[in-house]
């Protein structure tokens, strides 16, 4: 939503000067059942659902397991490579990369297995091969060395965020629904980054068809106040015992009075179209960039959410080197950048939907000098 959307500022604070805080296990009020009510309607699918309230991204990855091994009774978790899902224990295991999040904070949580991503700018026998056969080896997985009926769930980011942006192969995310559909066990997709907009639907799973058992989403929930939640399944969400998940300050009412006031905006400023256009100037002005050098290898994201992979001149070896001198040039001429991806080679562009075109374009000149300057 950017700094101070009005409509966020303004419910937050007038949520501010009536209460600031009742843990809702002891006292339910009316901002937490809204927000309930609104991600229980907005989420994919037409079942029955519910939805409770966290803190944080981790916090709720990790509930939504919670969830899902009470209603399954089963205790394994598969995720993919090059995943991030959080930095406590459980949700730290789940994450792929080492550096800096799991090193030196072992031993990790078990009965965590992890699949290959159908990741296709790197699927070593190409691009058109890489959803059958990462499917292939996902499946093996689960049935051969796991047992299916040992999985309680299987995470998935739609997108995934700390891991470069990457969109998995078109096809590999309905075969690993259908299969645990299949099987029994239950697709939770981690929505921190991708969800509420930022891809130019309400959550990236729209763009595959899929209808997740739980959803996850934080981070842009509440326009910058700390919120996050699981949606799911009601017969999934009402298997956890009363009283078993919870927390003081989980679905804080100032932070949902600013989540009510992230729905009026993307409803009032119409910012599921907004994030797809600006997508639509990241990726030209990133290709325009892409014809004048041999580094970038890969641009790639949906909506308002947009990677550029380097890469060393002529292969497709990450180029850490070249991604540190990009983001050193841009921040020296004011404008700020983030990196991801498992190598540290991957640059991603997450701005505010509501940034103007003047602005985007002002910005990603620097970019294209950044890269000129190599």
């Amino acid at each position: 939503m950017g700094n101070a959307a009005p409509a966020v500022v303004e419910r937050a604070a007038d949520q501010l000067a009536r209460y600031t805080h009742t843990c809702f296990l002891a006292t339910p009020y009316e901002p937490y059942i809204e927000v309930a009510e609104t991600l229980n309607r907005l989420t994919p699918g037409t079942h029955e659902k519910r939805t409770a309230l966290f803190n944080t991204g981790s916090e709720a990855v990790e509930n939504a397991v919670k969830y899902a091994r009470a209603a399954t009774k089963r205790p394994a978790v598969v995720v993919f490579d090059h995943a991030f899902h959080g930095r406590s224990l459980l949700t730290m295991t789940m994450t792929a990369k080492n550096q800096p999040y799991k090193h030196s904070f072992g031993p990790f949580a078990p009965e965590v297995y992890r699949a290959p991503m159908a990741y296709p700018y790197r699927w070593p026998s190409g691009p058109e091969n890489c959803a059958a056969e990462a499917f292939s080896q996902f499946a093996q997985l689960v049935d051969a060395q796991i047992g299916a009926d040992a999985v309680a769930c299987v995470v998935v980011e739609p997108i995934q965020g700390e891991g470069g942006f990457i969109v998995p192969a078109d096809g590999f995310l309905r075969a690993v629904a259908d299969f645990c559909r299949d099987r029994g066990i239950l697709l939770v997709a981690d929505e921190v980054q991708a969800g509420i907009a930022r891809t130019g639907t309400w959550f990236a799973s729209e763009h595959d068809g899929l209808v997740p058992d739980l959803v996850v989403t934080a981070k842009g929930l509440a326009g910058g106040m700390p919120l996050a939640a699981v949606t799911g399944r009601a017969e999934i969400m009402d298997a956890a015992h009363p009283g078993g998940i919870g927390g003081t300050y989980s679905g804080n009412p100032v932070a949902c009075a600013a989540a009510l006031g992230v729905f009026d905006e993307i409803e009032k400023h119409q910012l599921l179209d907004r994030a797809q256009a600006i997508g639509d100037i990241l990726v030209s002005e990133l290709r325009g960039i892409a014809a004048t050098t041999d580094v970038l290898g890969d641009i790639r994201g949906r909506g308002a959410m947009i990677a550029a992979e380097l890469v060393v001149p002529g292969t497709r070896t990450p180029n850490r080197d070249a991604v540190a001198a990009v983001s050193r040039h841009c921040l020296n001429n004011g404008v700020l950048t983030l990196t991801a991806g498992t190598f540290g080679n991957v640059l991603r562009f997450l701005p505010p939907l509501s940034i103007s075109d003047d602005l985007l374009i002002e910005a990603l000149a620097v970019v294209r000098d950044a890269f000129a300057a190599l």
